[in-house]
């Protein structure tokens, strides 16, 4: 019995990564509000019974390709903050799939999935608002407005790199994160023991 759950299991997450490899493929020619369930699923060769086993619409499908994309990312505080920023764990592991996963840049030059990326990392906002906030003189508004701020900034920066085949993103990714660091060093309080 365990085993064939196992096999299950398997068909099921094999079946759900040929819909959004699909939808991937797809996002390099058209946008992602004119692609339709038909279209993919004519693509990804399977029916439209199977896509809607395994998904309620397509933007059931973007929304796990967003989960796919943002999984195992470093806190925004983690990365910036670091003194070692020229260790090769000191990049964004975000900015390393885009740039690893030519897939993943169709995302961000999509106006539609842009604005979901930014309300996806959103549901993540907590815990680096909070620490901003513990470790600043930031009210929560303002704590809030940094965080859209440099989420909306990188973002960006990584859809222009993106659109412009830039080769040397990491040398700018350093520049970036080295003005916001200063930026945010300014609001720190720092304890003065030793």
């Amino acid at each position: 019995m365990a085993e064939k759950t196992k096999k299950e299991d398997r068909r099921i997450r094999y079946t759900k990564q040929v819909i959004k490899d699909t939808l991937l493929k797809l996002l390099e020619k058209n946008h992602f509000a004119k692609i339709t369930v038909t279209e993919l699923c004519r693509r990804a060769e399977i029916n439209r019974g199977t896509f809607y086993l395994h998904y309620y619409d397509m933007n059931d499908v973007l929304d796990d390709i967003l989960d796919d994309m943002l999984s195992d990312t470093s806190s925004v505080m983690e990365h910036v903050l670091s003194q070692k920023c020229d260790s090769p764990n000191c990049s964004y592991p975000f900015c390393d799939k885009i740039h690893s996963n030519n897939m993943f840049r169709y995302l961000l030059l999509d106006d539609t999935i842009f604005s979901k990326i930014i309300d996806k990392m959103a549901d993540h906002k907590e815990h680096y608002i909070t620490w901003l906030m513990s470790h600043s003189i930031l009210t929560f508004e303002e704590a809030e407005a940094v965080f859209y701020f440099q989420m909306n900034g990188c973002l960006a920066i990584n859809k222009l790199m993106s659109r412009n085949h830039c080769s040397d993103w990491k040398k700018i990714q350093k520049t970036i994160d080295a003005f916001i660091k200063a930026g945010l060093e300014s609001f720190l309080i720092h304890d003065q023991r030793k």
